[in-house]
């Protein structure tokens, strides 16, 4: 009970989470990083440990965040839009972004030396629309 409301604390004054957003122009870059801090904070708020940012693999695969979800190893995609005019940002989760994750996932359990704990493929939308809070989402599970 007490974790229950540390968290909800945690959710309620993260200033990532509760800050309206502002105009953010083209620079996909900047909207890119920004999306990646929300998301940080967003699951940090619903428990989750941020073990790393930004893996990238040697053979092509890559991971935005790796974090920890109980004993659960949870590898992120984080996909931002600026917009909700062309769909969700999970729709951008397309075979060959699945391909990438799973490159990297497989390099990061290589380098533990160990495929045998629970893991999985989970994707955090976040919609910066300016003059709101950002909205966060996140999907478990994005396997398939």
């Amino acid at each position: 009970m007490l974790r229950a409301f540390l968290l909800g604390c945690r959710k309620r004054f993260s200033p990532l989470l509760n800050r309206p957003c502002r105009a953010l122009g083209n620079d996909h870059l900047a909207i890119g990083a920004l999306g990646e801090k929300i998301a940080c904070a967003h699951l940090r708020a619903e428990g989750r440990r941020i073990l790393y940012r930004n893996f990238r693999a040697p053979g092509g695969g890559e991971i935005d965040v790796v974090a920890r979800d109980g004993r659960t190893l949870s590898f992120v995609e984080v996909k931002t839009r600026t917009s909700e005019e062309f769909g969700r940002p999970l729709d951008a989760v397309d075979n060959k972004k699945k391909k990438l994750m799973q490159r990297g996932a497989s390099e990061w359990l290589r380098l533990l030396g160990t495929r045998d704990l629970p893991w999985r493929f989970d994707v955090v939308e976040v919609i910066l629309l300016e003059g709101e809070n950002p909205r966060v989402k996140t999907v478990e599970d994005v396997t398939g």
